[in-house]
């Protein structure tokens, strides 16, 4: 079993940044894929990034390349997403989750544990 707890949060103007975190306890991640998953209201969850716990290698969707990074602290057992130039369409509930699947990182099925979510709104 993996926990997964997110934190940070909040409701942030457009253009600001965020840093949003995920604490994972339970089993040793190093064969773990980590993702950053976001929903809107009445939408379902979307991909947001990956990251491979062992290596750090990293993807995001289109929507944020170059605005959202990801990173992972491994001594810490932390996940990051740091969120630079918010926009408002980037407004839902941010979820970590993690996988130990070799592929289909962008989909939601993929990932067998999840965090309770944090709120991220963006005002215009």
């Amino acid at each position: 079993q993996v926990q997964l707890v997110e934190s940070g949060g909040g409701l942030v103007q457009a253009g600001d940044s965020l840093r949003i975190s995920c604490a994972a306890s339970g089993r040793t991640l190093g064969a773990y894929r980590m993702g950053w998953f976001c929903q809107a209201p009445g939408k379902e969850r979307e991909f947001v990034s990956t990251i491979s716990w062992s290596s750090g290698s990293a993807t995001y969707a289109d929507s944020v390349e170059g605005r959202f990074t990801i990173s992972r602290d491994r001594a810490k057992n932390m996940m990051y997403l740091q969120m630079n130039n918010l926009k408002p369409e980037d407004t839902g509930v941010y979820y970590c989750a993690a996988t130990m699947s070799g592929s289909n990182w962008h989909f939601a099925a993929t990932y067998n544990y999840w965090g309770q979510g944090t709120q991220v709104t963006v005002s215009s």
